[in-house]
Parts: C-alpha cells; structure tokens; sequence
C-alpha cells in the first residue's frame, strides 16, 4: 500500500490546464459527443434518452482493478445523491475482455446485479468511447453539463482524494463540481489526475 499511498501524495490538483488531458481527448470546456452503448440490461443507451437531465457524470470504470472495485460504493452513493438532481451516473466499461475475462460483458452483468447499480453499466466493446473522450484509467470521470443538445465538459479526474478510505477523503472533487454547477456557477477544480488502473486496449 506504500506505493498508493505515494501515487496518492503524488496527485497534483491543476484547474484550467491541459497537463493531464489525453492527445485528442477533451479538455473542461470542450463540447462532449453522444454515444449509443450496450447496458447490462440488453438495451442501448444514449445520452439523448435522458431528457430532463441537468448533466451527467460520467464514469469510465470495470470489474476486475481494485481501484474501481475501491470506488464502487462512492459511486453508488454519487448517483443516489445526484440522480435526482438532474446529474446521473452513466458507468462505461472500456476495457478488452480478452486478457481480463472479469471485465466481459456476463460479468459485468453479474456485477451490476450483486451491487445493486441503480445506474447505467454501459459496455464499450469496440473501444471506440473512450478515446473520444480521453479516459487513461479506471476509474476516470467526466462531469458534463447540458444545455439543449449541448454536452459541455466541466471536470475531468478522480472522483476524490482519497482511494484507500473514504472516511479519510479531504477533497470530494467530483461533489464539488456538481454542486458548483447546481448553483450556477462553473467548478474551481477542473482537472485532477486520475488514480487507478490504465484501459486495457485490444491488441493490435
């Protein structure tokens, strides 16, 4: 745990910069893309079908790295509180299966089951989601305001300070946008680095 701990003193907060942000990826400000993914329930999910949505937060995470295992409950908690606000959790899967069979499709269904999710489990099975996006990790998250048909990014990174115990979280970075933007105003914090595990990509 030494070397988390050390990853996590590590984590350097920047507002307003592009230090972190991925080659073609977005940046906090840039105008977000829909997507159409393959939730656990068998149905295709777009953006578009949440119609009274405020915004979204937007979650790249999986089964198998124990930092998004770590991070299931928050993000649990994030939808309950936020969902009926207007800001829903929508969880996207991009990982390839094929060298970590607990990320497939199956298994996320069989998670999604044992944890309740209230939320969207989407799988990005061609991988073609999360480069759009610039996601590096799992977890990565992507808070989007709405206005009309527009998807506007307004914070990029870890959903907080803290991946080894939430008890111990000093800066609930992803709450803090949210609130930000319920309020009418535009997040402090924009871009954080995100902690967990890289994207398992297929092999070319």
């Amino acid at each position: 745990m030494n070397t988390i701990k050390s990853i996590m003193i590590a984590t350097i907060i920047i507002t307003g910069t592009s230090l972190f942000s991925v080659a073609g990826g977005y940046q906090a400000g840039d105008k977000a893309s829909d997507f159409k993914l393959k939730n656990v329930d068998g149905k295709m999910v777009s953006l578009a079908d949440f119609k009274t949505a405020k915004g979204f937060i937007i979650i790249f995470t999986c089964n198998h790295c124990p930092y998004a295992k770590a991070y299931e409950d928050r993000i649990i908690a994030l939808n309950k509180e936020y969902a009926p606000l207007g800001y829903p959790v929508i969880a996207i899967n991009p990982n390839d299966p094929t060298n970590y069979p607990e990320d497939s499709y199956e298994n996320m269904q069989k998670r999604a089951k044992e944890k309740g999710f209230e939320f969207p489990y989407l799988f990005d099975e061609d991988q073609v989601v999360y480069p759009v996006y610039g996601a590096q990790r799992t977890p990565h998250v992507f808070v989007l305001s709405k206005s009309g048909s527009d998807l506007t990014v307004e914070y990029i990174g870890a959903i907080d300070d803290n991946y080894e115990n939430s008890a111990l979280v000093k800066e609930k970075y992803v709450e803090n946008a949210v609130d930000a933007l319920l309020s009418g105003k535009k997040p402090e914090v924009t871009l954080t680095k995100a902690i967990g595990c890289s994207i398992k990509a297929k092999q070319q």
